[in-house]
């Protein structure tokens, strides 16, 4: 993942770290290491950017969100395992809107939730299915600058197209 400077991001997963470039390759720093404390991860595998340079990653299997600055200094988690509202089963997919909102694809739960920057709970919307606006496991997640958001959902091969607070708008693919 790029920030708005365009240094990379990387979700380093064997080695259980974030790692962080220039643009043209040169390392700058690293965080993590292996566990389930904070900072720590198992298996990272996708992680987004705002546009203060925070950096947010998520694991399915830690069922957590963790926050860090652009310098790899925990600031934040939430999440655990549910269907609850802020409970996560197997997330696949981040994403953080202008506005500094962090979407994630819930795909055990076959949903989408918002929170905010620091973790609180906003919405959610989508239940399992085949019609607009649900979902068989979704797996990515990404807002455009117009604050619409994306889903790619694996299982009904299409992506699907919501406002920032659910109301589907149209889809494609299959």
């Amino acid at each position: 993942n790029l920030d708005k400077t365009g240094q990379v991001y990387v979700a380093d997963t064997n080695n259980h770290r974030i790692q962080k470039f220039t643009s043209d390759g040169t390392f700058l720093s690293q965080w993590g290491g292996y566990g389930g404390s904070p900072g720590q991860f198992l298996f990272p595998q996708d992680l987004t950017v705002d546009g203060t340079g925070n950096e947010y990653e998520r694991k399915n299997q830690s069922r957590r969100i963790q926050k860090f600055t652009a310098n790899g200094d925990f600031l934040t988690q939430w999440g655990e395992l549910g269907s609850s509202p802020g409970q996560f089963k197997d997330s696949r997919g981040i994403a953080v809107d202008l506005y500094g909102y962090v979407y994630v694809a819930d795909s055990g739960n076959h949903r989408v939730q918002k929170f905010t920057s620091n973790g609180v709970f906003l919405t959610q919307w989508g239940s399992e299915g085949a019609s607009s606006g649900q979902f068989d496991w979704p797996h990515s997640v990404a807002v455009d600058r117009t604050g619409k958001v994306y889903v790619a959902d694996t299982y009904n091969p299409r992506i699907q197209k919501f406002t920032e607070d659910g109301v589907f708008l149209t889809q494609w693919g299959g």
